[in-house]
């Protein structure tokens, strides 16, 4: 054979494994491990469409889940970084509670909307300051240190408010359109949520700073003995949380028109649960990751709302969440596994 016909038969080998190989790419990418949540999404969609016609399948529905989740999503993508790098910030939903104090706080008593959200968004990059410093530099354990802070917080946003609610929406200015208006369509809170979902995708996917700290959280000293300045990055996830807690926080105000002391706890539960979730889809390897955090989102709010149109029980959010975080961190966990022994 001479070395011409030696290359042309490597060559059609190599195109021949290529286009064995495309189809497995494809199946791999298909799998159910990598997109469980869209094909549940699309079996509640059917069920509840055929369940409530009328009522479930219009654009109404989708543009409801879609504005009522926008809060949710922002507190569920706050989670994304301190989760990559192995920490829980359970302080998160109780930063939203107080920034929606504090920026309502602030306009009702002369401060402009601009001013009133950038004091509430700098306190919310004080929060996770103070986060950071108690679990950097004094080693606690970030589910205890963020814990207390919840609680302090919660104590802010009662101290803030009286332990009453405040009422007042501004009407002049963008702060007085931003919560009820839509562009193209499509509600403002879901374009400001889209907006964030896309530079933290970016960050997390494209940057150095979310390489390492999907490192950090994998390996924490593997990371450190490799050079990565471990606590930087800890203590950045945690200021980036607390920065993008208060923005949700300042939208839901926006979005209400008013606050309480006990507006933000509940948000808690549902953005760990998206936040997890989100972990076991796209990656298929147990890691967070923004489009994944959002698809199961997706799956959440529409089961929930397809079980209020058919009438049932107010406890029934609670449940629904409660269960499908106990499935999303076993599922994570031995995503997370099998990915190592892999």
């Amino acid at each position: 054979m001479t070395l011409a016909e030696d290359q042309d038969a490597a060559s059609a080998r190599q195109e021949q494994a290529r286009s064995r190989s495309i189809p497995h790419e494809v199946t791999r990418y298909l799998a159910l491990d990598r997109l469980s949540g869209i094909y549940a999404l699309g079996v509640i969609i059917l069920i509840f469409g055929i369940w409530t016609p009328d009522t479930f399948l219009t654009m109404s529905t989708v543009r409801t889940i879609a504005a009522n989740q926008a809060v949710t999503a922002i507190a569920a993508l706050a989670l994304i970084l301190p989760l990559a790098a192995g920490l829980y910030d359970l302080s998160v939903a109780a930063n939203l509670g107080a920034a929606a104090a504090l920026v309502l706080y602030l306009q009702l008593h002369g401060f402009s909307s601009v001013t009133a959200v950038l004091i509430t968004v700098l306190g919310g990059v004080v929060v996770g300051l103070v986060n950071g410093f108690v679990v950097v530099r004094l080693e606690v354990n970030s589910f205890i240190a963020t814990l207390g802070m919840s609680s302090i917080l919660a104590a802010a946003a009662y101290w803030i408010t009286g332990g009453n609610q405040l009422v007042g929406k501004p009407s002049a200015g963008w702060f007085g359109t931003i919560g009820d208006g839509s562009s193209l369509g499509v509600p403002d809170p879901v374009w400001i949520a889209a907006g964030i979902a896309l530079i933290l995708w970016y960050l997390t996917e494209w940057t150095t700073v979310g390489r390492y700290a999907f490192a950090i959280g994998a390996r924490r000293e593997a990371a450190r003995l490799a050079g990565v300045r471990v606590n930087r990055i800890m203590w950045s996830s945690l200021v980036c949380s607390g920065l993008v807690a208060s923005m949700a926080g300042v939208l839901l105000t926006a979005e209400l028109g008013s606050t309480s002391p006990d507006l933000g706890p509940p948000y808690l539960l549902p953005a760990f649960t998206a936040a997890l979730l989100g972990a076991t889809q796209i990656k298929a390897n147990g890691r967070v990751n923004v489009f994944g955090t959002l698809v199961a989102l997706a799956l959440l709010a529409t089961g929930i709302y397809g079980l209020q149109l058919v009438g049932a029980p107010g406890f029934v959010s609670d449940l629904f969440n409660g269960v499908a975080l106990i499935v999303s961190v076993s599922l994570a966990v031995q995503a997370t596994r099998r990915d190592r022994r892999t």
